[in-house]
This record gives C-alpha cells, structure tokens and sequence, in this order.
C-alpha cells in the first residue's frame, strides 16, 4: 500500500494557474487570456476565454493543443477541462 498525499482544492488552483501560467505569454500576444472559473469537487475545471481568444475562430485548436494539453501535462488529477465559452467545438 502507498501512501498518496491529499491535495487540497487550494493546491490544485495553484497548480492549474500556474500551467496557465506557461501559455498565458502565448494568449496575451494575441490579446486574449484565459480564466479559471471553478474547480469542482470532481476536479473539473472551468475556464473562461477573455478578450480576442473568446471570439477567434481558432480558440478550439488553442483550447485542445495549448490550454487543455498544459493542464493535463502539468495536473493529471483533473479529470476533465471545459470552456464555458467556446463555441467552436
């Protein structure tokens, strides 16, 4: 039996942000950003696009290659990403 360390819905936000953090330059540059809504009990979250990237035509390319590939990579607790937003899909 391993010994598995609970992580507290704090420490997840901070982890999700901080992978963000990692591709926000990228979004920025375009004039857009991306925000963290909600975090659920079910370790979902919920992102919001801002500025350009909530109209842009190519937010759902950014969402699967960028935003959604950074949490995983970064916060494999997570067990789904959605974008309250994007219309694209």
């Amino acid at each position: 039996m391993t010994a598995t360390a609970i992580i507290t819905a704090e420490e997840l936000a901070q982890r999700v942000e901080s992978s963000l953090d990692n591709i926000r330059p990228y979004l920025e540059a375009d004039g857009g950003n991306v925000r963290v809504l909600e975090i659920t009990r079910d370790h979902i979250v919920k992102l919001e696009f801002v500025g350009n990237c909530g109209n842009c035509p190519m937010s759902t390319m950014t969402f699967k290659a960028g935003v959604e590939e950074a949490i995983r990579k970064s916060v494999p607790e997570i067990k789904s990403i959605e974008v309250v937003n994007l219309t694209h899909l």
